[in-house]
């Protein structure tokens, strides 16, 4: 580290325990710890880590947002992630449409920025909103649109980086250092090794072929007219998965951006066979994309709540889904032709339902299929689908033969397989689902490779048809393609990469497949004991490892979505959900440093920006509820270290709050008195720029008694109401309001004495208190809720505790009655929109004409949805639209402690503040459903946001 500083590095450099774990990983199955983390700024800092990692002989792995699925970011040397400051434009050709960019540069980040002057890049992965342009090169990736818009060596143009000597070079068509140049000639200028290639390499009909190095299209280039002014060495880097060069600068040709209007027919079969014949026929049409989806991840989707809402289009059970998206300018020109391909594969007797999808509705479905990695960790059970055999490509037209021959295989190995994507390219990508910590399944592994590998040779496919060799696939290449060729591999290695220091033990002279890995048989899961109930996932580091390293959460803010928060301002690795899922496990299991248990201070720190927001639970396709682990974490490190004040006055708010409450001009002078204020902030650890609620009195549950007379001698339906701790003392007149028009409207509005939702318990750790809510709630409303007489909330973040928190915290003997309660516990929007839609509601006051502008609580979105708010004010007749923000930043107590104020009001100012800045009032209203974010807002912006039900 010294050695750096000295010779001017200027990035951040770890050597931690912590940041090595985090980087022990990517989305693959292997996990090996480096030496050290760094982040260089740029091509300078790039040269000077080469250079002392060469005088150290220290191994360089290259990174950027880790979803790879081969291995290529796992290495014990030096990972150098650009993702964090490599991330500029460097130069844009508008009239030519050429762009030179930076390696860390997101995919869709990049397109953003292109989308006004009407151009694009058309290689699209299912990671586009956080995979980044250096990943894509490395990999030579392609995705969805390569059967139109080819692979990332396609547009590749020309490349910058630096060489393991240090040297920096650039490689584009004619423009390559002699050196280099002269020992790739002569390699191939071996008659015998040209044959070979000629016999051995991938079929050249097949488009994704990315097996080793591409010496075929290097051999072509040089057998053209123009001699070594026609080679471009930059489409021999593309693949190469940063082994030969450290790439500092990618040119790119782009496309015209694709016609207007997207249709997706969605055609059902029985059965997957019938789909790859289908594929074949769709193919005649010239689809922007083709892609396949089997029941197994179908099923996944049921599991997961973004991903449920998005099959709304499958009719009955299909044993698989082709996905085929034609595209147009004009409407009825697309029409026609979705028509023609539903008519054709009715004509051949394939699929039974052909739904086409339009707009809105076809990005959902490509939603449920870039899931569809994610999506996997949700099969139940210990075994798991496993990245190994995923990526094998053939030519299209054997595709249906191949696949055939390899579920024969599979069989003969016991194995269900999953099947899913580029149906038209000629790549499934296939899965067998493995325990790997069971000893028959881990030898399966091999096995299962090994005859793969086989089989593709058979075909003339491809190992890898966009996800790489890696340490995956890379131990088969020699067998693949023979002694001679795979020799001339190793001198391509040589001639580039002389010390071996570029992410050694890729593509070529790569370990066994089946060492270092997550987990083998010698790693048993650990199991630990735990406040919350992790049985259903088998444990708490069970529901850790249903991580898999896809990094859904490293998407920038302005992808949408609330996953993640804290990582969206800081673009930290360490703040992603994915980090913290990497450590829990790491340090829970004692795999990090021996020690087992919830007590090291690295966790501490990795969980610290968490703001339990729930976006997780929701947008991870794995489902990784990082919220209630952070929970289970703070009781846990308190149990050995201790409670702070600031823990015990928020979590204890509705505790404190009836004392501060029956004094509220005491307490609110207190709170408004400067000096008073100040020693109280100081004391208890809240950020003397945040303002404090004042309390309210009467609080709801004292004015219940005279609201009750409103109720209706003759309801149409009765509710109980849940008064929240949150409305109770702050927004009593916003539960008053809400009894008022639900009274007018012909319900009665029952209530019982009962304690707080224990939210800001949960939210502190301090789980026996909440325990102890939750089970007495439980207790109390499992006698007298039923289906006609709900319970309903208006604080989404407390209500919403009943369906998430309460069934896995409370006592055992009330589980199954907190899962019943919960099948009948509504948010207040939630019912509204079901009574008006069943008709049973019909009064509303004429509004304004004033658009409202509707910011959504982060536990509504993740557990319920913001559809219901914002259809309830159309029915009423305001024009809404959707604040596209995620989280507001507040997340309860977070936003008002001292050590947190500073990311919070950060998190506002990506989306939220902003939009909110440039509305002009008197034409607007800003409507937030939480109390947190309606205070946020207010701190922020000067505007009150109200909530919507003082609205109706």
């Amino acid at each position: 580290m010294k050695k750096l500083r000295k010779a001017g590095f200027a990035g951040e450099i770890y050597t931690d325990l912590l940041r090595k774990s985090l980087y022990a990983t990517d989305a693959s199955i292997y996990r090996e710890y480096p030496i050290a983390v760094t982040y260089p700024t740029g091509e300078r800092d790039v040269q000077i880590l080469i250079n002392l990692c060469r005088e150290y002989s220290l191994p360089i792995i290259p990174r950027a947002a880790g979803t790879s699925l081969a291995g290529q970011c796992v290495g014990t040397g030096v990972v150098a992630d650009t993702s964090r400051h490599m991330t500029s434009v460097v130069r844009f050709d508008q009239v030519n449409g050429v762009v030179r960019v930076q390696p860390g540069v997101i995919r869709d980040e990049l397109n953003r920025y292109l989308k006004p002057y009407r151009w694009f890049f058309g290689p699209n992965t299912s990671t586009s909103n956080r995979c980044t342009i250096g990943g894509m090169t490395a990999n030579n990736s392609s995705g969805s649109t390569s059967i139109k818009y080819g692979t990332t060596r396609d547009k590749l143009l020309a490349v910058r980086g630096v060489l393991s000597t240090g040297e920096v070079v650039e490689f584009s068509e004619g423009n390559h250092p002699d050196a280099i140049i002269h020992k790739i000639r002569q390699l191939l200028s071996e008659r015998d090794l040209l044959e070979e290639i000629e016999r051995n390499y991938p079929k050249k009909s097949i488009h994704r072929r990315n097996t080793g190095y591409a010496l075929d299209i290097i051999a072509d280039q040089l057998k053209s007219s123009k001699g070594l002014q026609g080679v471009n060495l930059a489409k021999l880097i593309a693949g190469s998965e940063g082994t030969l060069l450290f790439l500092t600068e990618i040119t790119l040709k782009l496309d015209p951006l694709p016609p207007q209007y997207p249709a997706v027919i969605s055609a059902h079969f029985t059965s997957v066979k019938d789909s790859l014949k289908a594929a074949r026929i769709a193919m005649a049409y010239e689809p922007y994309a083709c892609e396949l989806v089997d029941k197994i991840i179908l099923d996944c989707t049921k599991e997961n709540l973004e991903q449920r809402e998005n099959r709304f289009f499958i009719q009955g059970d299909p044993a698989a889904i082709l996905a085929i998206e034609v595209r147009a300018d004009d409407r009825e020109v697309l029409k026609s032709v979705a028509q023609k391909v539903v008519e054709h594969l009715q004509s051949e007797k394939l699929g039974y339902a052909y739904p086409v999808l339009y707009g809105e509705d076809s990005d959902k479905l490509w939603s449920l299929r870039a899931a569809g990695l994610g999506l996997l960790s949700n099969i139940p059970g210990s075994a798991k689908a496993i990245a190994c055999v995923e990526d094998t490509a053939v030519d299209v037209k054997d595709l249906p033969e191949y696949i055939e021959e390899f579920d024969k295989m599979m069989e003969s190995f016991g194995q269900r397989v999953v099947h899913y994507a580029h149906a038209g390219a000629g790549e499934i990508h296939l899965r067998p689902i493995l325990n790997l910590r069971d000893e028959r399944d881990f030898r399966l592994l091999r096995q299962i490779s090994t005859s793969s590998a086989q089989l593709v040779k058979k075909y003339r496919g491809s190992l890898s048809g966009e996800h790489g060799d890696g340490r995956v696939r890379a131990e088969f290449i020699p067998t693949y393609f023979g002694e001679k060729i795979f020799n001339a591999l190793v001198q391509v290695k040589k001639i580039f990469d002389p010390y071996n220091l570029l992410n050694p033990g890729k593509i070529i002279e790569a370990p066994p497949m089946d060492i270092s890995l997550r987990e083998d048989p010698k790693t048993p899961l650990q199991q630990v004991s735990t406040f919350f109930d992790y049985s259903k996932e088998g444990g708490f580091l069970a529901a850790v490892e249903k991580c898999n390293g896809s990094a859904d959460c490293r998407k920038p803010f302005s992808s949408g979505g609330v996953m993640c928060p804290s990582y969206q301002a800081t673009l930290d690795e360490k703040d992603s959900t994915r980090a913290r899922a990497n450590a829990l496990r790491e340090f829970v299991s004692g795999v990090a440093n021996g020690q087992k248990g919830f007590a090291h201070p690295e966790l501490k720190e990795v969980l610290d920006l968490c703001l339990a927001c729930k976006g997780c639970t929701r947008e991870c396709p794995s489902n990784v509820d990082m919220a209630s682990m952070k929970s289970e974490w703070l009781y846990q490190y308190q149990k050995i270290h201790g409670k702070s004040i600031q823990t015990l006055f928020f979590g204890y708010f509705e505790k404190l709050a009836p004392l501060a409450s029956a004094f509220p001009n005491l307490s609110n002078g207190i709170l408004n008195y400067p000096l008073s204020e100040k020693l109280l902030k100081k004391f208890i650890g809240i950020t003397p720029s945040r303002s404090l609620p004042p309390f309210k009195q009467p609080t709801l549950w004292r004015r219940l008694k005279e609201l009750k007379k409103n109720n209706p001698a003759h309801p149409k339906k009765s509710v109980y109401l849940f008064v929240d701790e949150f409305t109770n003392y702050y927004e009593p007149e916003i539960g008053e309001k809400a009894i008022s028009f639900l009274q007018k409207n012909g319900y009665e509005v029952r209530t019982v004495k009962h304690p707080g939702s224990g939210r800001a318990m949960i939210s502190k750790g301090l789980l026996p208190a909440a325990r102890k809510n939750a089970d007495t709630n439980v207790a109390l409303f499992s006698s007298i809720l039923s289906e006609n007489v709900p319970l309903i909330g208006i604080e989404p973040s407390a209500i919403l505790t009943f369906r998430d928190e309460y069934p896995r915290l409370v006592s055992k003997q009330f589980r199954e009655k907190a899962k019943w309660i919960s099948t009948y516990t509504f948010t207040l929007d939630e019912f509204i929109h079901t009574e008006l839609r069943a008709g049973n509601i019909s009064v509303f006051k004429k509004p304004e004409s004033k658009t409202i502008h509707l910011h959504g609580h982060c536990h509504q979105k993740a557990l319920s949805s913001m559809r219901y708010t914002k259809e309830i004010l159309r029915d009423v007749g305001y024009p809404v639209k959707l604040i596209p923000a995620g989280c507001c930043g507040m997340a309860g107590s977070f936003g008002y402690e001292v050590q947190h104020f500073d990311i919070s009001r950060k998190i506002a100012e990506m989306v939220l503040f902003p939009y909110i800045r440039q509305l002009e009032v008197t034409d607007h209203l800003v409507v937030a459903t939480g109390i947190s974010c309606r205070h946020q807002i207010l701190d922020g912006t000067g505007i009150k946001a109200l909530h919507w039900i003082e609205l109706l």
